[in-house]
């Protein structure tokens, strides 16, 4: 590292946990954040800012008046612009030195296999189902680990899946592996505007974890109740019967 960045990260060389191997292991890895709204905003400023060397922001969507009540890393001059290049623009502001890709496309088939395998870390911060359930099958094909989150109304939840952790579960231990009906979505349904950031700074968190070494990852599935202030944690095993950890199992 150069003075200049001995400075601007000495909160985080201060710390034992991270120190200066930890920051030069952030300076030198990859995320792929999935989805550049409301979890996304967050994730991708706060990973910029914390140094990670090199960032891609995937999402085909473009911003609108009702994302400014929560997707912090777009303004009202976002409007009518892509939700990629605008997050991306937002996070090189804070830190110059960050290389950073927009990926204005719904990652599907190979393109998602493709910018999932070069990735170190993937923030999964879409709110559907039928993008879930693929990201989390090409993070286990690539033995990456996957930070996911949700949020809607007043709720929201966060795991984090290593497929490198040999009895680890996925994301398909939980929810199956079919995308079937979606969820509902914060169009059709509300979101209060912190609770993103609340999850996506946690999910930034925990991918600072990963990928400075930093602590023990999260285990579990951790749910969070806006309206009464209350976190709970589930124990989340490994389903014997998951046709995707099966196939990570074939391997």
């Amino acid at each position: 590292m150069n003075d200049d960045q001995l400075l601007r990260y000495s909160r985080h060389i201060l710390l034992d946990e991270i120190d200066v191997e930890g920051q030069t292991r952030l300076l030198e890895s990859h995320a792929l954040i999935v989805g550049a709204g409301g979890l996304g905003s967050p994730a991708v400023l706060y990973l910029a800012a914390s140094g990670v060397g090199r960032l891609t922001v995937a999402d085909d969507d473009v911003v609108e008046r009702s994302n400014l009540q929560r997707q912090i890393a777009h303004t009202e001059a976002s409007l009518g612009s892509g939700k990629a290049a605008s997050a991306a623009k937002a996070a090189l502001a804070l830190n110059g030195d960050c290389r950073i890709e927009a990926l204005p496309s719904r990652l599907a088939g190979e393109a998602l296999l493709a910018a999932v395998a070069q990735a170190d870390v993937v923030l999964d911060c879409t709110d559907r189902f039928s993008s879930r359930f693929p990201i989390n099958r090409a993070c286990v094909e690539t033995a990456t680990p996957l930070v996911s989150g949700a949020a809607i109304r007043f709720s929201g939840q966060l795991a984090v899946f290593d497929p490198r952790v040999a009895e680890g579960p996925c994301y398909a231990c939980l929810y199956g592996d079919e995308a079937g009906e979606d969820a509902l979505s914060c169009a059709e349904s509300g979101v209060v505007s912190p609770l993103v950031g609340v999850i996506g700074s946690f999910q930034a968190l925990e991918a600072l974890k990963l990928l400075s070494g930093a602590g023990v990852s999260h285990r579990g599935l951790s749910t969070f109740d806006g309206l009464r202030g209350e976190w709970r944690r589930f124990e989340l095993p490994r389903d014997p019967h998951c046709p995707v950890c099966q196939l990570r199992s074939a391997d």
